[in-house]
């Protein structure tokens, strides 16, 4: 290895390094990426660091050379203090131990039983949508992806208890990305502490009532699971994986059915295309499980959006074996961060790259198909997004009922911009007029 052919790229400020351009330039990648090509170096929260971005260092990051990367050392420090000792965090035997352990419990057969549950709450909320006629959806979405989450993980029936759990999360996510962590009660990141073991004491507490009492949910299949050896996972593992899991059970399919019902509402013509496949379905009979898998229409709008609005704009990680990138050493210490955002608007890969096109996925074009690791919304390669089957079986629910019997308006005088933290969102929450379609 050339020890001494660093990448290119400029550190910045002593300390703070170019954390703040990051944080707050919009186009501090594309500019970057511009000039130096698919890595470069710069320093972010006090630590030198790298920046690879696009299919190959993707791949090379995921899965081809993840033995060099470590979870644990590359995120924030935030995230370990505010979602625990969970999977996110976790490398090597431990990660894979307990990622083989909750496997069943999010896919397959148990997937199959949550249907329901997922379609019930969805009407719950659609009737009263249609009540409410105008509203913030982001804010809609959050408390629907909740209520499910809630009830599937945790057995709990939506009320005022479900709706505190709500709450806290919101205020725990809003201290992720603190940039000064300190624990004081008035600043952000004390709330956030504050609100984390609020919901630790709740989760501790159902998890030993779903050891008395098991029930027909996530937490009660984790509970049952072993390992190779016949051992199952602690009352403390149980907690920290509940945690994370409702954490990401509905953060970022908030944020994709956001954007999903923002894109239809600017384009009428892909609105239809996808409104008469699901009516055509909907005369068969009403929406079930064999029905979820004839959506080829609006699987490739909810590819377009992963593409186009990927919840979490990349990843960080730790460098735990040096190694050699494009002709470039990187040394072990380092972070490593890819960019999932930029990946999904490589021209060479997606043309026109800022356009909503969902034919992009379409059997003809397959555009992600071109070179592997080109659409990373919900990560790749081993560590995969362990909850993906659930977030796009619970993404094709809601969308399918929208889509066969109701119809929106996006309102005018609102900012759409995009707010990149914690999850991608438009600034103003996407505030619509609802109503059911006027051939009903």
């Amino acid at each position: 290895m050339h020890r001494n052919r660093l990448p290119p790229g400029k550190m910045g400020l002593p300390g703070i390094g170019q954390t703040l351009q990051f944080l707050f330039d919009r186009d501090y990648l594309k500019n970057r990426y511009a000039q130096y090509g698919p890595i470069f170096k710069t320093r972010l929260l006090g630590k030198p660091a790298v920046f690879m971005i696009g299919p190959e260092a993707n791949e090379f990051l995921l899965a081809s050379h993840a033995e060099h990367f470590s979870w644990r050392e590359g995120w924030p420090e935030t995230f370990k203090i505010l979602l625990g000792e969970s999977l996110f965090v976790q490398d090597g035997e431990e990660h894979r131990r307990n990622r083989r352990l909750m496997m069943p419990a999010l896919h397959g057969p148990a997937l199959t039983s949550y249907l329901a549950t997922m379609e019930s709450i969805t009407q719950r909320y659609l009737q009263q949508w249609e009540q409410q006629e105008e509203f913030r959806w982001f804010e809609e979405f959050k408390q629907l992806t909740f209520d499910i989450a809630s009830e599937l993980l945790l057995g709990a029936s939506a009320g005022p208890e479900v709706a505190r759990l709500s709450q806290l999360f919101s205020t725990l996510t809003m201290g992720l990305f603190s940039l000064f962590p300190v624990r004081l009660p008035v600043t952000q990141f004390g709330k956030s502490v504050a609100a984390r073991n609020q919901l630790l004491q709740h989760i501790s507490g159902v998890v030993r009532q779903r050891q008395q009492n098991p029930k027909n949910d996530v937490l009660s299949l984790l509970l049952q699971a072993r390992d190779e050896e016949g051992n199952s996972l602690s009352l403390k593992e149980l907690t920290a994986q509940a945690m994370l899991m409702l954490f990401a059970g509905h953060e970022t399919t908030t944020s994709m059915l956001t954007w999903m019902c923002l894109e239809l509402g600017r384009h009428p013509e892909i609105l239809e295309r996808a409104r008469t496949e699901q009516q055509t379905l909907a005369e068969k009979g009403p929406l079930n499980l064999e029905q979820l898998g004839q959506m080829p229409y609006l699987e490739q709008i909810l590819l377009e959006v992963e593409r186009l609005h990927p919840p979490v704009g990349g990843g960080f990680r730790g460098v735990v074996k040096p190694f050699e990138f494009n002709g470039y050493y990187v040394p072990a210490g380092w972070l490593a961060l890819y960019s999932i955002k930029m990946t999904h608007k490589l021209p060479e890969i997606y043309p026109e790259p800022n356009r909503f096109d969902p034919d992009r996925f379409s059997p003809s074009r397959q555009e992600h198909k071109k070179q592997p690791f080109s659409l990373v919304g919900f990560g790749g390669g081993p560590r995969v997004c362990i909850g993906i089957a659930f977030a796009k079986m619970e993404m094709k629910i809601v969308a399918a009922q929208l889509l066969r019997h109701y119809q929106w308006e996006l309102l005018p005088d609102q900012s759409l911009e995009t707010v990149e933290v914690p999850t991608r969102r438009p600034k103003d929450g996407l505030r619509v007029r609802f109503q059911r379609l006027q051939s009903e």
